[in-house]
């Protein structure tokens, strides 16, 4: 599969609610935040079937010592193309340097995916969040 992989912030409003709809994430609904949140990430980066955005991670950073993945999600017409681990190899290559690169998966059926690819359960570690129930777009 021909797929191009990059940093670079082109995509648009509707690429990314049409991504986030495709696997059902309620951010989907607010596509003017999450344009904004991608856009005011420390890094994006983004796999493109030729004009269609297939792939993306999101990654928010200190700038020296810790890189947090925020989510990785990839269209299900593309997933069992091996996007999302490319994704993965390219955050682990931009912050090779960095003490910290930590994973905020929220559900735990994702573990398994994020253990092939060098990350481990952090011991008594939990994921936490409180939810603005009066968020609007």
């Amino acid at each position: 599969m021909d797929i191009t992989y990059t940093t670079e912030r082109n995509f648009t409003k509707d690429d990314v609610q049409q991504l986030f709809s495709s696997v059902g994430w309620v951010s989907a609904y607010y596509p003017k935040r999450l344009l904004a949140a991608l856009m005011g990430s420390s890094m994006v980066f983004t796999a493109w079937k030729g004009a269609h955005l297939a792939g993306l991670v999101r990654v928010l950073d200190d700038g020296s010592m810790t890189a947090y993945v925020h989510y990785v999600l990839v269209d299900p017409e593309y997933k069992g193309h091996g996007i999302a681990g490319h994704l993965m190899s390219m955050v682990k290559d931009r912050y090779k340097d960095y003490l910290y690169v930590e994973v905020m998966h929220e559900e735990s059926r994702d573990a398994s995916f994020y253990q092939q690819h060098g990350f481990s359960i952090m011991k008594d570690g939990i994921a936490m969040q409180t939810v603005n129930n009066n968020f609007a777009d």
